[in-house]
Protein backbone atom coordinates (compact mmCIF):
# COMPACT_ATOMS: atom_id res chain seq x y z
CA UNK A 1 0.00 0.00 0.00
CA UNK A 2 2.72 2.61 0.82
CA UNK A 3 4.50 1.78 -2.44
CA UNK A 4 1.25 2.13 -4.38
CA UNK A 5 0.63 5.50 -2.73
CA UNK A 6 4.11 6.68 -3.68
CA UNK A 7 3.65 5.47 -7.25
CA UNK A 8 0.30 7.24 -7.61
CA UNK A 9 1.64 10.49 -6.15
CA UNK A 10 4.70 10.33 -8.40
CA UNK A 11 2.54 9.81 -11.48
CA UNK A 12 0.20 12.62 -10.43
CA UNK A 13 3.02 15.12 -9.89
CA UNK A 14 4.68 14.06 -13.13
CA UNK A 15 1.42 14.46 -15.05
CA UNK A 16 0.82 17.94 -13.64
CA UNK A 17 4.42 18.99 -14.30
CA UNK A 18 4.37 17.70 -17.89
CA UNK A 19 1.02 19.35 -18.60
CA UNK A 20 2.19 22.67 -17.17
CA UNK A 21 5.48 22.50 -19.10
CA UNK A 22 3.57 21.81 -22.33
CA UNK A 23 1.16 24.66 -21.60
CA UNK A 24 3.80 27.35 -20.99
CA UNK A 25 6.04 26.16 -23.84
CA UNK A 26 3.50 25.99 -26.62
CA UNK A 27 4.58 27.63 -29.89
CA UNK A 28 3.41 31.24 -30.13
CA UNK A 29 2.16 33.34 -32.99
CA UNK A 30 4.90 35.83 -33.86
CA UNK A 31 3.00 37.69 -36.53
CA UNK A 32 2.87 37.55 -40.30
CA UNK A 33 5.50 35.36 -41.94
CA UNK A 34 8.37 37.14 -43.65
CA UNK A 35 7.64 37.19 -47.40
CA UNK A 36 9.61 34.70 -49.46
CA UNK A 37 12.95 35.99 -50.63
CA UNK A 38 15.94 37.56 -48.92
CA UNK A 39 16.23 40.27 -46.32
CA UNK A 40 17.53 43.65 -47.44
CA UNK A 41 20.57 43.83 -45.19
CA UNK A 42 22.05 42.44 -41.96
CA UNK A 43 24.69 43.91 -39.69
CA UNK A 44 27.72 41.67 -39.99
CA UNK A 45 30.43 41.30 -37.35
CA UNK A 46 31.99 37.80 -37.51
CA UNK A 47 33.28 37.77 -33.91
CA UNK A 48 32.85 34.36 -32.35
CA UNK A 49 33.48 33.39 -28.77
CA UNK A 50 37.07 34.19 -27.86
CA UNK A 51 37.35 36.98 -30.43
CA UNK A 52 36.85 40.62 -29.54
CA UNK A 53 37.65 44.02 -31.06
CA UNK A 54 38.19 45.25 -27.49
CA UNK A 55 41.12 42.88 -27.13
CA UNK A 56 42.12 43.23 -30.79
CA UNK A 57 41.57 39.54 -31.38
CA UNK A 58 40.00 39.58 -34.83
CA UNK A 59 38.16 36.88 -36.79
CA UNK A 60 40.11 34.60 -39.06
CA UNK A 61 39.50 34.84 -42.82
CA UNK A 62 37.93 31.38 -42.77
CA UNK A 63 35.42 32.58 -40.15
CA UNK A 64 34.43 35.48 -42.38
CA UNK A 65 33.99 33.15 -45.33
CA UNK A 66 31.94 30.61 -43.38
CA UNK A 67 29.63 33.33 -42.10
CA UNK A 68 29.13 34.99 -45.48
CA UNK A 69 28.41 31.61 -47.04
CA UNK A 70 25.73 31.05 -44.39
CA UNK A 71 24.20 34.50 -44.99
CA UNK A 72 24.28 34.32 -48.81
CA UNK A 73 20.78 32.88 -49.09
CA UNK A 74 19.38 34.98 -46.21
CA UNK A 75 20.16 38.55 -47.29
CA UNK A 76 21.05 40.69 -50.31
CA UNK A 77 23.55 42.82 -48.41
CA UNK A 78 25.57 43.03 -45.20
CA UNK A 79 26.66 46.09 -43.26
CA UNK A 80 30.15 46.11 -41.78
CA UNK A 81 31.47 48.46 -39.10
CA UNK A 82 35.22 48.44 -39.67
CA UNK A 83 37.61 48.07 -42.61
CA UNK A 84 40.64 46.98 -40.59
CA UNK A 85 41.56 44.00 -38.44
CA UNK A 86 42.34 40.37 -39.16
CA UNK A 87 40.20 38.79 -41.84
CA UNK A 88 37.89 41.79 -42.14
CA UNK A 89 39.95 43.23 -45.02
CA UNK A 90 38.90 40.24 -47.13
CA UNK A 91 35.17 40.87 -46.60
CA UNK A 92 34.55 42.56 -50.00
CA UNK A 93 36.37 39.78 -51.86
CA UNK A 94 34.43 37.07 -50.02
CA UNK A 95 31.13 38.95 -50.37
CA UNK A 96 31.68 39.00 -54.14
CA UNK A 97 32.30 35.25 -54.07
CA UNK A 98 28.90 34.63 -52.46
CA UNK A 99 26.90 37.23 -54.35
CA UNK A 100 26.51 39.74 -51.53
CA UNK A 101 26.80 43.51 -51.67
CA UNK A 102 28.29 45.63 -48.87
CA UNK A 103 27.41 48.69 -46.90
CA UNK A 104 30.99 49.17 -45.79
CA UNK A 105 31.75 50.98 -42.57
CA UNK A 106 34.78 52.75 -41.18
CA UNK A 107 35.14 52.86 -37.39
CA UNK A 108 35.86 56.20 -35.74
CA UNK A 109 36.93 56.71 -32.13
CA UNK A 110 39.13 58.89 -29.95
CA UNK A 111 42.49 58.17 -31.57
CA UNK A 112 43.57 60.37 -34.46
CA UNK A 113 46.07 57.88 -35.92
CA UNK A 114 43.63 54.97 -35.62
CA UNK A 115 40.96 57.03 -37.38
CA UNK A 116 43.41 58.00 -40.12
CA UNK A 117 44.32 54.35 -40.78
CA UNK A 118 40.67 53.29 -40.71
CA UNK A 119 39.62 55.98 -43.20
CA UNK A 120 42.51 55.05 -45.51
CA UNK A 121 41.46 51.39 -45.44
CA UNK A 122 37.82 52.32 -46.05
CA UNK A 123 38.69 54.49 -49.04
CA UNK A 124 41.02 51.87 -50.49
CA UNK A 125 38.42 49.10 -50.15
CA UNK A 126 35.59 51.16 -51.61
CA UNK A 127 37.66 52.17 -54.63
CA UNK A 128 39.01 48.66 -55.18
CA UNK A 129 35.58 46.99 -54.97
CA UNK A 130 32.99 49.30 -56.54
CA UNK A 131 30.97 46.31 -57.76
CA UNK A 132 30.52 45.05 -54.18
CA UNK A 133 30.72 48.14 -51.96
CA UNK A 134 27.51 49.96 -52.84
CA UNK A 135 27.42 52.44 -49.94
CA UNK A 136 29.88 53.74 -47.37
CA UNK A 137 29.26 54.70 -43.72
CA UNK A 138 31.81 56.86 -41.92
CA UNK A 139 31.60 56.29 -38.17
CA UNK A 140 29.02 54.58 -36.02
CA UNK A 141 27.38 56.35 -33.04
CA UNK A 142 30.53 58.39 -32.47
CA UNK A 143 28.44 61.39 -31.40
CA UNK A 144 26.31 59.29 -29.06
CA UNK A 145 29.44 57.96 -27.36
CA UNK A 146 30.95 61.46 -27.23
CA UNK A 147 34.16 60.35 -28.95
CA UNK A 148 34.31 63.53 -31.06
CA UNK A 149 32.34 66.67 -31.86
CA UNK A 150 30.20 67.12 -34.94
CA UNK A 151 32.62 69.44 -36.74
CA UNK A 152 35.44 66.91 -36.58
CA UNK A 153 33.06 64.21 -37.79
CA UNK A 154 32.02 66.38 -40.74
CA UNK A 155 35.70 66.70 -41.64
CA UNK A 156 36.00 62.91 -41.95
CA UNK A 157 32.78 62.76 -43.98
CA UNK A 158 34.07 65.31 -46.45
CA UNK A 159 37.42 63.55 -46.72
CA UNK A 160 35.80 60.25 -47.66
CA UNK A 161 33.26 61.87 -50.00
CA UNK A 162 36.09 63.45 -51.98
CA UNK A 163 37.88 60.12 -52.30
CA UNK A 164 35.11 57.63 -53.24
CA UNK A 165 32.31 57.47 -55.78
CA UNK A 166 29.80 55.57 -53.60
CA UNK A 167 27.15 57.43 -51.55
CA UNK A 168 28.53 58.31 -48.10
CA UNK A 169 26.69 58.56 -44.77
CA UNK A 170 27.12 58.65 -41.00
CA UNK A 171 25.20 56.27 -38.69
CA UNK A 172 23.79 57.17 -35.29
CA UNK A 173 20.62 57.00 -33.24
CA UNK A 174 17.87 59.00 -34.88
CA UNK A 175 17.87 61.73 -32.23
CA UNK A 176 21.45 62.70 -33.14
CA UNK A 177 20.32 63.79 -36.60
CA UNK A 178 17.64 65.90 -34.93
CA UNK A 179 20.21 67.36 -32.53
CA UNK A 180 22.74 68.05 -35.33
CA UNK A 181 20.66 68.81 -38.44
CA UNK A 182 23.78 70.10 -40.25
CA UNK A 183 24.66 66.42 -40.77
CA UNK A 184 21.70 66.09 -43.12
CA UNK A 185 23.44 68.42 -45.60
CA UNK A 186 26.74 66.56 -45.40
CA UNK A 187 25.61 62.99 -46.02
CA UNK A 188 24.40 61.49 -49.28
CA UNK A 189 21.84 59.40 -47.41
CA UNK A 190 20.63 59.64 -43.80
CA UNK A 191 21.44 56.58 -41.70
CA UNK A 192 19.43 56.34 -38.48
CA UNK A 193 19.28 53.69 -35.77
CA UNK A 194 15.82 53.00 -34.38
CA UNK A 195 16.02 50.61 -31.44
CA UNK A 196 12.76 50.72 -29.45
CA UNK A 197 14.29 48.65 -26.64
CA UNK A 198 17.00 51.28 -26.04
CA UNK A 199 14.83 54.39 -26.28
CA UNK A 200 14.93 56.65 -23.23
CA UNK A 201 11.26 55.74 -22.94
CA UNK A 202 11.33 52.05 -23.94
CA UNK A 203 8.65 50.91 -26.37
CA UNK A 204 6.79 47.60 -25.99
CA UNK A 205 7.16 45.14 -28.84
CA UNK A 206 3.45 45.53 -29.59
CA UNK A 207 3.95 49.23 -30.43
CA UNK A 208 7.47 49.03 -31.84
CA UNK A 209 6.41 49.04 -35.50
CA UNK A 210 4.28 52.13 -34.96
CA UNK A 211 7.24 53.80 -33.27
CA UNK A 212 9.47 52.95 -36.22
CA UNK A 213 7.00 54.54 -38.66
CA UNK A 214 6.70 57.63 -36.50
CA UNK A 215 10.46 58.16 -36.23
CA UNK A 216 11.07 57.75 -39.96
CA UNK A 217 8.36 60.33 -40.67
CA UNK A 218 9.84 62.67 -38.06
CA UNK A 219 13.28 62.47 -39.68
CA UNK A 220 11.74 62.91 -43.15
CA UNK A 221 9.98 66.07 -41.95
CA UNK A 222 13.25 67.42 -40.52
CA UNK A 223 15.16 66.62 -43.72
CA UNK A 224 12.49 68.12 -45.97
CA UNK A 225 13.42 71.63 -44.93
CA UNK A 226 17.17 71.01 -45.33
CA UNK A 227 17.66 68.52 -48.18
CA UNK A 228 14.31 67.49 -49.71
CA UNK A 229 14.10 63.93 -50.95
CA UNK A 230 17.35 62.75 -49.36
CA UNK A 231 17.18 58.93 -48.91
CA UNK A 232 16.88 57.44 -45.44
CA UNK A 233 18.40 54.13 -44.37
CA UNK A 234 17.27 52.51 -41.14
CA UNK A 235 20.84 51.50 -40.36
CA UNK A 236 20.03 49.45 -37.27
CA UNK A 237 16.77 48.09 -35.96
CA UNK A 238 16.23 44.95 -33.96
CA UNK A 239 15.24 43.40 -30.65
CA UNK A 240 17.18 41.37 -28.04
CA UNK A 241 16.31 37.72 -27.48
CA UNK A 242 17.62 37.62 -23.89
CA UNK A 243 18.54 39.99 -21.08
CA UNK A 244 17.03 42.50 -18.70
CA UNK A 245 13.66 44.16 -19.16
CA UNK A 246 13.56 47.95 -19.60
CA UNK A 247 10.21 49.47 -18.76
CA UNK A 248 7.76 48.19 -21.36
CA UNK A 249 10.46 46.51 -23.47
CA UNK A 250 10.80 42.80 -22.69
CA UNK A 251 13.62 40.77 -24.33
CA UNK A 252 12.75 37.31 -25.58
CA UNK A 253 12.96 34.99 -28.55
CA UNK A 254 9.27 35.38 -29.41
CA UNK A 255 9.45 39.16 -29.01
CA UNK A 256 12.50 39.34 -31.27
CA UNK A 257 10.63 37.35 -33.90
CA UNK A 258 7.57 39.60 -33.52
CA UNK A 259 9.65 42.74 -33.94
CA UNK A 260 11.62 41.54 -36.97
CA UNK A 261 8.52 40.26 -38.74
CA UNK A 262 6.58 43.43 -37.94
CA UNK A 263 9.45 45.67 -39.05
CA UNK A 264 9.74 43.87 -42.38
CA UNK A 265 6.00 44.23 -42.93
CA UNK A 266 6.26 47.98 -42.28
CA UNK A 267 9.31 48.31 -44.51
CA UNK A 268 7.62 46.42 -47.33
CA UNK A 269 4.44 48.49 -47.06
CA UNK A 270 6.21 51.86 -47.02
CA UNK A 271 9.27 51.02 -49.10
CA UNK A 272 11.70 51.67 -46.23
CA UNK A 273 15.36 50.85 -46.76
CA UNK A 274 16.51 48.86 -43.73
CA UNK A 275 19.36 46.96 -42.12
CA UNK A 276 18.61 44.53 -39.29
CA UNK A 277 20.93 44.38 -36.31
CA UNK A 278 22.30 41.81 -36.38
CA UNK A 279 23.27 38.61 -38.19
CA UNK A 280 25.00 36.84 -35.28
CA UNK A 281 24.96 37.13 -31.50
CA UNK A 282 28.15 38.85 -30.32
CA UNK A 283 29.68 37.28 -27.18
CA UNK A 284 32.25 40.09 -26.76
CA UNK A 285 29.47 42.64 -26.24
CA UNK A 286 28.61 41.03 -22.90
CA UNK A 287 31.66 42.82 -21.46
CA UNK A 288 30.08 46.17 -22.36
CA UNK A 289 26.33 45.59 -22.36
CA UNK A 290 25.77 42.41 -20.38
CA UNK A 291 23.55 39.57 -21.52
CA UNK A 292 21.26 41.84 -23.51
CA UNK A 293 24.12 43.25 -25.59
CA UNK A 294 25.23 39.79 -26.69
CA UNK A 295 21.81 38.62 -27.91
CA UNK A 296 20.56 40.64 -30.89
CA UNK A 297 21.35 38.15 -33.63
CA UNK A 298 19.15 36.17 -35.97
CA UNK A 299 21.72 33.44 -35.37
CA UNK A 300 23.27 32.39 -32.06
CA UNK A 301 27.00 32.62 -31.39
CA UNK A 302 27.33 29.00 -32.58
CA UNK A 303 25.54 29.91 -35.84
CA UNK A 304 22.17 28.29 -35.15
CA UNK A 305 18.92 30.16 -35.95
CA UNK A 306 17.49 31.87 -32.87
CA UNK A 307 13.99 31.79 -34.37
CA UNK A 308 12.32 31.06 -37.71
CA UNK A 309 11.10 33.81 -40.02
CA UNK A 310 7.97 31.79 -40.79
CA UNK A 311 5.54 29.83 -38.68
CA UNK A 312 5.09 29.72 -34.89
CA UNK A 313 7.99 30.41 -32.53
CA UNK A 314 9.10 28.64 -29.33
CA UNK A 315 10.52 30.74 -26.51
CA UNK A 316 12.44 27.64 -25.42
CA UNK A 317 12.63 25.10 -28.25
CA UNK A 318 14.60 22.69 -26.00
CA UNK A 319 11.92 22.49 -23.33
CA UNK A 320 11.31 18.77 -23.86
CA UNK A 321 15.00 18.03 -23.23
CA UNK A 322 14.90 20.14 -20.07
CA UNK A 323 11.71 18.40 -18.92
CA UNK A 324 13.30 14.99 -19.47
CA UNK A 325 16.46 15.98 -17.58
CA UNK A 326 14.48 17.39 -14.65
CA UNK A 327 12.26 14.31 -14.51
CA UNK A 328 15.22 11.91 -14.56
CA UNK A 329 17.02 13.68 -11.69
CA UNK A 330 13.75 13.91 -9.75
CA UNK A 331 13.12 10.16 -10.10
CA UNK A 332 16.67 9.41 -8.94
CA UNK A 333 16.06 11.49 -5.79
CA UNK A 334 12.80 9.63 -5.16
CA UNK A 335 14.62 6.30 -5.42
CA UNK A 336 17.37 7.55 -3.07
CA UNK A 337 14.78 8.71 -0.50
CA UNK A 338 12.43 5.75 -0.95
CA UNK A 339 12.77 4.35 2.57
CA UNK A 340 12.27 7.75 4.20
CA UNK A 341 9.18 8.77 2.20
CA UNK A 342 7.38 5.51 1.40
CA UNK A 343 5.25 5.66 4.58
CA UNK A 344 4.36 9.35 4.31
CA UNK A 345 0.71 10.31 4.30
CA UNK A 346 -0.78 11.58 1.03
CA UNK A 347 -0.33 15.22 1.98
CA UNK A 348 3.25 14.85 3.22
CA UNK A 349 4.22 12.79 0.20
CA UNK A 350 2.75 15.29 -2.26
CA UNK A 351 4.45 18.22 -0.53
CA UNK A 352 7.84 16.50 -0.65
CA UNK A 353 7.46 15.43 -4.28
CA UNK A 354 6.20 18.82 -5.47
CA UNK A 355 8.94 20.86 -3.83
CA UNK A 356 11.62 18.41 -4.91
CA UNK A 357 10.35 18.73 -8.45
CA UNK A 358 10.41 22.53 -8.19
CA UNK A 359 14.00 22.45 -6.93
CA UNK A 360 15.15 20.29 -9.84
CA UNK A 361 13.35 22.49 -12.36
CA UNK A 362 15.13 25.50 -10.85
CA UNK A 363 18.49 23.75 -11.17
CA UNK A 364 17.91 22.76 -14.81
CA UNK A 365 16.66 26.24 -15.69
CA UNK A 366 19.63 27.85 -13.94
CA UNK A 367 22.14 25.58 -15.66
CA UNK A 368 20.65 26.19 -19.11
CA UNK A 369 20.20 29.96 -18.82
CA UNK A 370 23.52 30.79 -17.15
CA UNK A 371 25.51 28.52 -19.46
CA UNK A 372 23.79 29.93 -22.56
CA UNK A 373 24.56 33.48 -21.41
CA UNK A 374 28.17 32.74 -20.38
CA UNK A 375 30.78 33.79 -22.91
CA UNK A 376 34.13 33.37 -21.16
CA UNK A 377 35.96 31.05 -18.80
CA UNK A 378 35.26 33.39 -15.87
CA UNK A 379 31.54 33.55 -16.65
CA UNK A 380 31.34 29.77 -17.04
CA UNK A 381 33.25 29.35 -13.80
CA UNK A 382 30.65 31.53 -12.09
CA UNK A 383 27.90 29.43 -13.66
CA UNK A 384 29.38 26.23 -12.24
CA UNK A 385 29.89 27.89 -8.86
CA UNK A 386 26.26 29.05 -8.68
CA UNK A 387 24.99 25.69 -9.82
CA UNK A 388 27.01 23.92 -7.11
CA UNK A 389 25.83 26.42 -4.48
CA UNK A 390 22.21 25.79 -5.45
CA UNK A 391 22.76 22.03 -5.42
CA UNK A 392 24.28 22.15 -1.93
CA UNK A 393 21.34 24.22 -0.68
CA UNK A 394 18.96 21.74 -2.33
CA UNK A 395 20.56 18.86 -0.42
CA UNK A 396 20.28 20.77 2.88
CA UNK A 397 16.66 21.73 2.25
CA UNK A 398 15.64 18.20 1.29
CA UNK A 399 17.26 16.84 4.46
CA UNK A 400 15.33 19.40 6.51
CA UNK A 401 12.10 18.53 4.69
CA UNK A 402 12.61 14.85 5.49
CA UNK A 403 13.29 15.63 9.16
CA UNK A 404 10.17 17.77 9.49
CA UNK A 405 7.91 15.35 7.63
CA UNK A 406 9.26 12.41 9.67
CA UNK A 407 8.57 14.30 12.93
CA UNK A 408 12.24 14.42 13.85
CA UNK A 409 13.51 17.13 16.23
CA UNK A 410 15.68 19.94 14.94
CA UNK A 411 19.32 19.29 14.20
CA UNK A 412 21.76 22.04 15.22
CA UNK A 413 24.40 21.13 12.64
CA UNK A 414 21.87 21.07 9.79
CA UNK A 415 20.28 24.29 11.05
CA UNK A 416 23.62 26.10 11.08
CA UNK A 417 24.46 24.84 7.61
CA UNK A 418 21.11 26.00 6.33
CA UNK A 419 21.61 29.37 7.94
CA UNK A 420 25.09 29.73 6.44
CA UNK A 421 23.75 28.71 3.05
CA UNK A 422 21.06 31.37 3.18
CA UNK A 423 23.52 33.97 4.48
CA UNK A 424 25.66 33.30 1.40
CA UNK A 425 22.75 33.83 -0.97
CA UNK A 426 21.59 36.93 0.91
CA UNK A 427 25.04 38.53 0.79
CA UNK A 428 25.21 37.80 -2.92
CA UNK A 429 21.70 39.21 -3.38
CA UNK A 430 22.72 42.41 -1.60
CA UNK A 431 25.78 42.76 -3.83
CA UNK A 432 23.77 42.25 -7.00
CA UNK A 433 20.96 44.55 -5.90
CA UNK A 434 23.25 47.45 -5.12
CA UNK A 435 24.88 46.89 -8.49
CA UNK A 436 21.45 47.17 -10.12
CA UNK A 437 20.75 50.32 -8.11
CA UNK A 438 24.00 52.10 -8.96
CA UNK A 439 24.51 51.08 -12.59
CA UNK A 440 21.96 48.53 -13.64
CA UNK A 441 21.49 49.55 -17.29
CA UNK A 442 23.26 46.43 -18.58
CA UNK A 443 22.82 44.13 -15.57
CA UNK A 444 20.22 41.38 -15.70
CA UNK A 445 17.92 40.69 -12.77
CA UNK A 446 19.31 37.42 -11.33
CA UNK A 447 15.98 35.76 -10.54
CA UNK A 448 17.08 32.35 -11.87
CA UNK A 449 20.03 32.26 -9.48
CA UNK A 450 17.84 32.83 -6.39
CA UNK A 451 14.59 31.10 -7.30
CA UNK A 452 15.57 27.92 -5.47
CA UNK A 453 16.42 29.60 -2.12
CA UNK A 454 13.13 31.52 -2.32
CA UNK A 455 11.09 28.39 -3.07
CA UNK A 456 12.99 26.66 -0.27
CA UNK A 457 11.61 29.11 2.30
CA UNK A 458 8.08 28.43 1.07
CA UNK A 459 8.79 24.70 1.26
CA UNK A 460 10.01 24.92 4.87
CA UNK A 461 6.92 26.94 5.78
CA UNK A 462 4.54 24.43 4.16
CA UNK A 463 6.27 21.45 5.79
CA UNK A 464 6.12 23.07 9.24
CA UNK A 465 2.46 23.94 8.70
CA UNK A 466 1.62 20.33 7.84
CA UNK A 467 3.09 19.20 11.16
CA UNK A 468 2.15 22.03 13.54
CA UNK A 469 -0.96 23.45 11.82
CA UNK A 470 -0.13 27.05 12.59
CA UNK A 471 1.10 30.03 10.68
CA UNK A 472 1.90 33.34 12.36
CA UNK A 473 4.78 35.77 12.75
CA UNK A 474 6.73 33.34 14.94
CA UNK A 475 6.34 30.49 12.45
CA UNK A 476 7.92 32.68 9.76
CA UNK A 477 11.19 33.08 11.68
CA UNK A 478 14.26 31.41 10.26
CA UNK A 479 14.98 29.71 13.59
CA UNK A 480 11.57 28.05 13.51
CA UNK A 481 11.95 27.02 9.89
CA UNK A 482 15.41 25.53 10.28
CA UNK A 483 14.60 23.86 13.60
CA UNK A 484 17.09 25.43 15.98
CA UNK A 485 17.26 28.66 17.98
CA UNK A 486 20.39 30.37 16.64
CA UNK A 487 21.03 33.84 18.00
CA UNK A 488 22.39 35.46 14.85
CA UNK A 489 23.89 38.87 15.52
CA UNK A 490 23.60 39.84 11.87
CA UNK A 491 19.86 39.32 11.53
CA UNK A 492 19.00 42.99 11.95
CA UNK A 493 21.70 43.99 9.44
CA UNK A 494 20.41 41.40 6.97
CA UNK A 495 16.81 42.52 7.29
CA UNK A 496 17.54 46.21 6.99
CA UNK A 497 20.11 45.65 4.26
CA UNK A 498 17.64 43.82 2.03
CA UNK A 499 15.00 46.48 2.59
CA UNK A 500 17.34 49.35 1.78
CA UNK A 501 18.67 47.48 -1.25
CA UNK A 502 15.15 47.06 -2.63
CA UNK A 503 14.37 50.76 -2.17
CA UNK A 504 17.72 51.77 -3.68
CA UNK A 505 17.11 49.59 -6.72
CA UNK A 506 13.70 51.17 -7.39
CA UNK A 507 15.14 54.67 -7.04
CA UNK A 508 18.15 53.79 -9.19
CA UNK A 509 15.96 52.39 -11.97
CA UNK A 510 13.73 55.47 -11.93
CA UNK A 511 16.74 57.81 -11.94
CA UNK A 512 18.20 56.01 -14.96
CA UNK A 513 15.08 56.91 -16.94
CA UNK A 514 15.09 60.50 -15.72
CA UNK A 515 18.72 60.97 -16.79
CA UNK A 516 17.92 60.22 -20.43
CA UNK A 517 18.24 63.21 -22.75
CA UNK A 518 15.11 62.42 -24.73
CA UNK A 519 13.22 61.67 -21.52
CA UNK A 520 14.18 65.05 -20.07
CA UNK A 521 13.07 66.78 -23.25
CA UNK A 522 9.72 64.96 -23.25
CA UNK A 523 9.12 65.40 -19.50
CA UNK A 524 10.94 68.51 -18.24
CA UNK A 525 10.97 69.04 -14.50
CA UNK A 526 10.95 66.62 -11.61
CA UNK A 527 7.21 66.77 -11.01
CA UNK A 528 6.40 65.85 -14.61
CA UNK A 529 9.09 63.24 -15.15
CA UNK A 530 8.93 61.36 -11.85
CA UNK A 531 5.51 59.69 -12.37
CA UNK A 532 6.58 58.40 -15.79
CA UNK A 533 9.92 57.16 -14.45
CA UNK A 534 8.27 55.28 -11.58
CA UNK A 535 5.62 53.98 -13.96
CA UNK A 536 8.24 52.42 -16.25
CA UNK A 537 10.11 51.10 -13.22
CA UNK A 538 7.16 49.43 -11.53
CA UNK A 539 5.89 47.99 -14.81
CA UNK A 540 9.11 45.99 -15.07
CA UNK A 541 8.04 42.42 -14.33
CA UNK A 542 11.61 41.21 -13.92
CA UNK A 543 12.27 43.95 -11.38
CA UNK A 544 9.10 43.06 -9.47
CA UNK A 545 10.09 39.39 -9.41
CA UNK A 546 13.49 40.35 -8.00
CA UNK A 547 11.82 42.54 -5.38
CA UNK A 548 9.66 39.55 -4.42
CA UNK A 549 12.83 37.44 -4.05
CA UNK A 550 14.35 40.05 -1.73
CA UNK A 551 11.19 40.21 0.38
CA UNK A 552 10.97 36.44 0.78
CA UNK A 553 14.68 36.12 1.60
CA UNK A 554 14.43 38.88 4.21
CA UNK A 555 11.14 37.93 5.86
CA UNK A 556 12.47 35.06 8.07
CA UNK A 557 15.20 37.34 9.40
CA UNK A 558 12.72 40.11 10.26
CA UNK A 559 10.79 37.49 12.20
CA UNK A 560 13.97 36.36 13.94
CA UNK A 561 14.45 39.92 15.25
CA UNK A 562 10.92 39.85 16.63
CA UNK A 563 11.49 36.49 18.30
CA UNK A 564 14.62 37.69 20.05
CA UNK A 565 12.79 40.78 21.28
CA UNK A 566 10.23 38.52 23.00
CA UNK A 567 12.76 36.24 24.69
Amino acid sequence: MPSARLLLCTLLVLLVHTSFAWLVNRPEDAGVDVPSGKLMSLSFAPFREGYSPLEEVFPLPEHVEEDLRLLADKTHSVRTYSSLGGGLEKTPELARKYGLSLIQGGWLGYGYMDNKKEMAALIKSANANPDVVKRVIVGNEVLLRGDMDVDRLIGYLREVKRAVKQPVSYADVWSMYMKHPQLIKEVDFITIHILPYWEDEPISVEHASEHLEKIVKQVEDEARGIAPGKPILIGESGWPSAGRQRGLAVPGVVNEAKFIRGMIQIATRHGFDYNIVEAFNQPWKSNLEGVVGANWGLFSADRKPVFPLTGPVYENPDWIIHLAAATLVWLLIIVACFKKISFFSWSRLLVFLVFTQLFIVCLVTLAHFLWYTSYSAIQRGYTIFMLVANMVLTALLLQRFLDILNDKPGNEILARRLRNGYLFFIMLALYKTYGLAVGGRYLSFPVEQFALPVIGIFGLLVCQYLINRKINADSLSFNYLCGWNIQGRRDRVIAYGLSFAAIAMILGEAKAFMDGRDFIQAHPGLSEGLPFAFGYTLYNQQLLMWLACLVVLGLPFWSNIGNRAKT
